[in-house]
């Protein structure tokens, strides 16, 4: 018996020395596997960070954008009503020019818009009545001066604007009413009244 307990001894002594070896592997095997995949799910971890950092800045950054284009679309919309407002006070300070200033101006748009010296003088109704044939000699005065024909004549009709006149011979007509000289030059003068006001 002693010999057979020697014999199932030393199979179970080389089962246990194979049983750790193989456990051995394993866990070596197992702690490499561990590692592999520590490794992956760090770098996975670090990609999946820096994506949402990215995206984060990328963000802030559309957020940036928008937020100056949108604040320079609203400072262009105040120096563009400024702007406006600026052309709208010049037309107002010449309706309210002194009658002998407003019609020494009426008098000299007249003179510089006829063509033939015979046209008839189209004012709005408040004008006509305070100014009219003032108006109408002061032009043929300045039309005489420049050596051309001085034959204007006051309307009977009024206009409907506020302020200047129109100057008419048949049907055709000098538009030179306030609204649109004014208009005209807010055209010619807007980029440069900015560059001023804003330069």
């Amino acid at each position: 018996m002693k010999g057979t307990e020697k014999i199932i001894a030393h199979i179970q002594a080389d089962a246990k020395a194979q049983a750790d070896a193989i456990l051995a592997q394993a866990e070596q095997q197992c702690a490499q596997l561990r590692e592999a995949y520590d490794k992956q799910a760090s770098s996975v971890y670090g990609e999946k960070i820096r994506a949402g950092v990215k995206a984060c800045q990328d963000q802030a950054d559309s957020v940036q954008r928008i937020a100056r284009m949108e604040a320079k679309k609203e400072i262009l919309a105040l120096k563009q009503d400024m702007v406006s407002r600026s052309f709208d006070r010049a037309k107002e300070q010449l309706l309210a020019l002194p009658a002998e200033q407003y019609g020494a101006l009426l008098a000299k748009l007249a003179a510089q818009a006829s063509v033939t010296g015979d046209e008839e003088i189209i004012l709005n109704a408040a004008d006509r009545a305070a100014l009219g044939e003032k108006v109408v000699q002061a032009a043929n005065t300045l039309l005489s001066a420049a050596g051309k024909n001085a034959a204007l004549t006051l309307s009977g009709q009024t206009g409907d604007f506020e302020g200047g006149l129109i100057l008419r011979r048949g049907s055709i007509e000098a538009n030179c009413t306030l609204e649109l000289l004014v208009d005209l030059q807010r055209q010619e003068l807007s980029a440069q009244l900015a560059g001023v006001l804003f330069g």
